[in-house]
């Protein structure tokens, strides 16, 4: 683990292979979430531009929520954040886990 936690780079690639800055990212009043948004904040979490913490307070999220678009990400990638498919992806999950 690194030391230093206060580096941050200053940019990061986004879901769609496109960099990410801070100037970037998804505004902070931003209320309508589709998935390339939803994406691009977890991409710059993962990347180390902004924290969990920061993400959350900046967007107004819960951590649960917030967790809840990283495991999305992390089991089916982009679609696993449509909202209407939330259903159908726990259970593809749940049927390849078991």
């Amino acid at each position: 683990m690194m030391e230093n936690q206060k580096f941050r780079p200053a940019s990061v690639i986004g879901p769609l292979g496109e960099p990410l800055t801070l100037d970037t990212l998804p505004p902070s009043d931003t209320r309508r979430w589709v998935v390339r948004r939803k994406a691009e904040v977890v991409a710059a979490v993962k990347g180390g531009l902004i924290s969990a913490d920061d993400a959350c307070e900046r967007y107004g999220l819960s951590p649960e929520e917030f967790a809840a678009w990283e495991r999305a990400v992390d089991r089916v990638g982009m679609p696993g954040l449509r909202v209407t498919r939330v259903q159908h992806y726990r259970a593809l999950y749940d049927r390849e886990s078991a």
